[in-house]
């Protein structure tokens, strides 16, 4: 019996031609959960998996498969349906699963043989025998699984074409944000694997550089982040000479022993959803975790670069709260902070999270002709009519963004401070350089989509921010940094990066604010820097004293 499981590309956004470009490779990563059914799948089936975003193969010319699974997120979803057809045309069943087909499964239902929805390991075996049966049923209910039971990932079917891999160490949320559909579909119990196999599967990857696809790796409780610190000492046991990056929480800056065992163990970057730069978005996007304790970002986010580790932040555009100068605001938020990268998103109403049953119901979805329209929800398009901002606004309000956190002169004063400091400076020019010119790209997309249906195209007109002068940095003179001209610098676009389904018929999507897969636009770009750059030292460096008035909620 031969098994086709097939991760589609988004055709709007997804890098699917790895071959052209040596920056491509680093824009995706392993398909994870269509290899751990591969782990589970008995061994009279032969498994082909199919990884899209390294390009769309010629399915007719391959042998014609028993069984196709696809998975897709959301912005995938087109594709996967026109893939389904393709097969279904000439006779193979089709399976479908992952995060949106558990969403919408009525939508799936018309378009595919068979729908699994929620967690697959659990019903995935049955899939299996009842297509050799030939009496596929119309809709699979997985369960979630008890994390010990989860099989080890075949890492083996896709030996090439990528520059890291990736694993799972935990499921489920314990936070609750609006905007995200992962408590839905996974819970919000933190579900934690064995640390033994987490090891066991790290030494199975060949890549150096691993995606830890974990929506929340540290968690929020004490009990979380002791078992964190558990699997941090049996890796740097191991000494697998990996390096990694994972998404968590600000919690992670309040526990230097958990920083300095991250650090030990391999951790170069970390990407935390700080969602908006004021306390009235946080609550109403129900994320009111970030500031418990009169928490101050920018002390927080030092003390996780003081171990080296670079920290990506994401910001959401676009909350009922944000009006007319938001892009500033949270630039300006996010420079006050001292992120190495921004990651500014605009907020995307996905169908199983509370956001989407609002904007439905409030008629605020502009893009909604679907299942045509679900190419557009990547995060990086504006799909929904919001409160203070027109369609031009928003994007108008992105552009302000971008252009003033990665203006020239602020990315220069960025590398300057952490060749001051000694913290990965050419991580932090090119990464920099490569958002930089990721929203130019965006620029142009916007200029060929109207997704408002009915609100005028913006005019954009190139305007230089006002900045402070690169004399207020200290340390030596700027003439005395080494390195390649800024011009010479090449980097991919991130925001056309769509990351892959977490599982062909289960498994999350990267935690919020990505939500489906923006997530590993900006953790793809950390592990190509880590690729092209040499680790440093990176020595102790005594944290800087803070005004009072950075400690105030408007950051």
């Amino acid at each position: 019996m031969r098994l086709y499981l097939i991760n589609p590309c988004n055709p709007l956004v997804s890098m699917v031609k790895v071959k052209e470009s040596r920056w491509n490779k680093y824009r995706v990563w392993k398909p994870l959960g269509l290899l751990v059914l591969a782990g589970l799948t008995p061994p009279e089936w032969d498994i082909t998996v199919v990884d899209e975003n390294l390009g769309v193969p010629d399915y007719t010319a391959m042998p014609r498969p028993d069984l196709v699974g696809i998975t897709a997120f959301t912005s995938q979803a087109g594709r996967a349906y026109r893939v389904a057809a393709e097969f279904r045309t000439s006779g193979v069943p089709v399976v479908m699963g992952g995060i949106h087909a558990t969403m919408r499964p009525a939508e799936a239902s018309e378009r595919v043989d068979a729908v699994v929805t929620g967690e697959a390991e659990s019903i995935w075996v049955q899939v299996l025998e009842d297509a050799m049966l030939g009496a596929l049923k119309r809709v699979y209910t997985g369960t979630r699984m008890e994390m010990d039971r989860v099989p080890l990932a075949r890492h083996d079917l896709l030996p090439t074409g990528y520059r890291f891999g990736s694993i799972q160490t935990t499921r489920g949320c314990p936070l609750n944000c609006s905007f995200c559909s992962v408590t839905t579909f996974n819970g919000r119990a933190y579900r934690r694997r064995p640390i033994e196999n987490v090891v066991q599967e790290l030494k199975l990857i060949r890549e150096k550089y691993v995606l830890i696809v974990d929506d929340n790796f540290i968690g929020t409780r004490k009990d979380h982040i002791a078992r964190t610190k558990d699997l941090l000492r049996a890796i740097i046991q191991a000494n697998l000479g990996k390096k990694w990056i994972a998404q968590v929480t600000i919690n992670m800056a309040d526990d230097e022993e958990l920083l300095r065992l991250a650090a030990k163990a391999g951790c170069s970057g970390v990407f935390i959803g700080f969602e908006s730069p004021n306390a009235e978005g946080l609550v109403e996007v129900h994320k009111e975790f970030n500031i418990r304790k009169d928490r101050d970002f920018q002390t927080s986010v030092r003390r996780i670069q003081r171990h080296g580790i670079i920290v990506v932040g994401s910001f959401i555009m676009g909350l009922d709260v944000d009006e007319p100068g938001i892009g500033r605001q949270i630039a300006d938020t996010a420079n006050r902070c001292g992120l190495d990268i921004l990651n500014a998103l605009f907020l995307t109403p996905l169908p199983g999270t509370r956001l989407w049953d609002k904007m439905e119901s409030e008629h605020r979805i502009a893009a909604d002709t679907f299942p045509e329209d679900w190419k557009y929800y990547t995060l990086t398009l504006p799909v929904a009519r919001y409160n203070h901002l027109s369609w031009a606004d928003i994007i108008r309000e992105m552009e302000s963004c971008n252009r003033r956190f990665y203006s020239l002169s602020r990315i220069l004063r960025r590398v300057w401070r952490n060749f001051w400091r000694r913290r990965e400076p050419l991580i932090t020019l090119v990464g920099n350089l490569s958002f930089r010119n990721n929203f130019g790209l965006d620029r142009k997309l916007y200029r060929e989509l109207n997704l408002s249906r009915s609100q005028p195209l913006p005019h954009f007109i190139p305007a230089k921010p006002v900045l402070p002068a690169l004399s207020t940095v200290e340390g030596p003179a700027l003439s005395t940094v080494e390195g390649p001209a800024l011009s010479t610098v090449e980097g991919p676009a991130l925001s056309t990066v769509e990351g892959p389904a977490l599982s062909t018929v289960e498994g999350p999507a990267p935690r919020s604010p990505a939500v489906q897969g923006e997530v590993g636009s900006a953790l793809s770009m950390l592990v190509l820097n880590f690729a092209e750059v040499s680790k440093r030292a990176h020595p102790k460096e005594q944290e800087s004293k803070l005004s009072a008035s950075n400690k105030k909620m408007s950051f």
